[in-house]
């Protein structure tokens, strides 16, 4: 059976770090209150430095290319997850394809929140089962302090920048093995940017409103984030007939230490089982997931054959779980 497997994968983040104490010359606050509430310590902003979600995604995607040794021209489809593209139109997989010179290729945006990354997958594993496409960049790109409000100190502590490319190809061996991604737009208004869309145009009332910033209902999110990952997780468990034995690692969204926490025990796990970054990266929404995998393969930790259960959860709601399979992937 054919699968989808990850054979190429790199991560961009910016140069900036933003620590919990510059925070708390902003708004009443204290690194010991953020590390304890959330586990972050600090978190990458894209400052002085060329602006625009693309901007994070085009250095991971050249890499991704450079060690795989595949040419612009031989990418078939480039799927970009995003919360917060360049602009409503064209496309940020557009804006990251030309600065690849990656030409005639499919490309487009998904927009899951933090879900993206395994949405993007699904989609990826779905062309190359049928066979359409098999060299497919999917990537994440978030410059999501771009429109964080640091005033408000319920969610200015938690948000970074960053972006993410993975090469999907088609193996026997490694790959995509059960995969189940949800929604459920009941929640919408419990985690939303109100202004940029066309239900809510950028007027001067709507700007003084604050409207503008991400607003986060934050216990309510807490709860169903920690509801619905485990229940995605052990959709997959139970599909797969899965036990600890059967998962080398744990990696989920990295939006709380505390989320983190409560799927990684639901599964059984032991924390050195689970792949963790938050401490210096924060929540990067769906880029969250391959920047921690792609941290965690340059440290060593994670070897051919691997068996991964990924897991996440974002504004929609969407929300889902993943089991691969680690193959040959060039970092």
């Amino acid at each position: 059976m054919i699968k989808a497997a990850i054979t190429g994968l790199s991560h961009y983040l910016p140069k900036y770090e933003l620590t919990n104490d510059e925070i708390a010359t902003m708004v009443e606050t204290s690194d010991e209150w953020i590390t304890t509430r959330t586990g972050i310590k600090s978190r990458h902003v894209l400052r002085d430095e060329p602006m625009g979600s693309s901007q994070l995604a085009i250095p991971a995607v050249k890499d991704v290319l450079e060690k795989t040794g595949v040419k612009p021209e031989e990418v078939e489809c480039l799927i970009c997850a995003t919360s917060n593209p360049d602009y409503t139109y064209p496309s940020t997989a557009c804006i990251i394809a030309d600065a690849c010179d990656i030409r005639n290729a499919m490309c487009y945006d998904i927009l899951s929140a933090c879900t993206g990354f395994l949405y993007c997958l699904q989609q990826a594993q779905a062309f190359i089962k049928s066979g359409i496409y098999k060299k497919i960049i999917v990537c994440s790109a978030e410059n999501l302090t771009s429109f964080v409000n640091y005033q408000d100190r319920t969610t200015c502590a938690l948000f970074g920048d960053g972006g993410a490319a993975a090469l999907v190809e088609p193996s026997e061996e490694y790959g995509v093995e059960i995969a189940k991604i949800h929604a459920d737009g009941a929640g919408h208004d419990r985690l939303i940017r109100y202004c940029g869309g066309s239900r809510c145009i950028p007027t001067h009332e709507a700007v003084d409103e604050g409207k503008q910033y991400i607003f986060q209902d934050g216990k309510y999110v807490f709860k169903n984030a920690v509801t619905f990952m485990t229940n995605a997780v052990s959709e997959v468990m139970e599909e797969g007939n899965l036990t600890l034995n059967d998962i080398d690692w744990v990696c989920t969204h990295q939006a709380n230490k505390r989320i983190i926490d409560a799927v990684r025990e639901h599964c059984g796990a032991p924390e050195e089982k689970v792949i963790c970054n938050i401490d210096h990266v924060g929540n990067t929404s769906s880029a969250s997931i391959p920047i921690a995998l792609h941290e965690a393969a340059l440290k060593g930790q994670l070897k051919k054959g691997d068996r991964l259960l990924l897991a996440a959860f974002g504004s929609g709601f969407t929300w889902g779980a993943m089991y691969l399979t680690w193959g040959d992937c060039k970092i």
